[in-house]
């Protein structure tokens, strides 16, 4: 009997990196408990565990963890995704949808012979297809300078090294690389931030984090 849904239920460490990826199934990536980071192509998302990412068939990617963090993975055949985004985004995850995602993870893997996995699955497509897509991604600067950057950031969002210092760095990228998604220099010493810590912040305010 064909399998209809797979699952993953792990729990990583802090820190811990799944390497660069594709499947052929598409993916909904959710945090039980705790926080990730996933990566794909030139963008980031940050997931807490009131939010989910929709990965689409194919598409390469990478998690790593912002502290513990419980993962709960579904993966659908493509036959099933018809009406599903057809590029990366985050989702809201309301009680509903969290529930049925983490009852489906129990369960797997669910094939045609579970009807009543099959009707939870029925159901937690059509949410997943209406859900809130949130503005959690960060796109990534292509300039190899503004890039390591903004990955020091991702990596220690805490880290507050002082205006001048990024303000000077940045500035030598802008002079040796014509990539318009640099941030501009000019950024006022009293308010003591860059862009690039601004779009990381408005970023982990959107998904919840303070």
């Amino acid at each position: 009997m064909a399998t209809a849904i797979r699952c993953l239920a792990a729990t990583y460490y802090d820190g811990f990196h799944i390497k660069p990826h594709r499947h052929h199934w598409g993916q909904l990536i959710y945090a039980g408990s705790g926080m990730m980071r996933v990566r794909s192509g030139g963008t980031v998302w940050i997931v807490p565990p009131a939010r989910a990412v929709w990965l689409p068939a194919g598409t390469e990617h990478e998690i790593h963890g912002l502290g513990d963090f419980a993962m709960r993975t579904l993966y659908f055949p493509v036959a099933m995704t018809a009406a599903l985004p057809n590029a990366c985004c985050a989702i809201d995850v309301p009680p509903l949808f969290r529930e049925l995602v983490l009852e489906l993870v129990e369960r797997c893997p669910i094939d045609d012979g579970d009807q009543a996995g099959m009707r939870m699955t029925v159901v937690t497509l059509d949410l997943l297809a209406r859900a809130a897509v949130l503005p959690l991604q960060l796109p990534l600067p292509r300039d190899p300078r503004a890039l390591h950057l903004a990955e020091r950031l991702q990596a220690d969002p805490c880290v507050r090294p002082s205006c001048l210092n990024w303000r000077a760095r940045l500035e030598r990228a802008r002079e040796r690389s014509s990539d318009c998604s640099l941030p501009r220099p000019g950024f006022r010493s009293a308010h003591g931030a860059s862009a690039c810590a601004c779009s990381m912040a408005r970023v982990y305010s959107a998904a919840g984090c303070r």
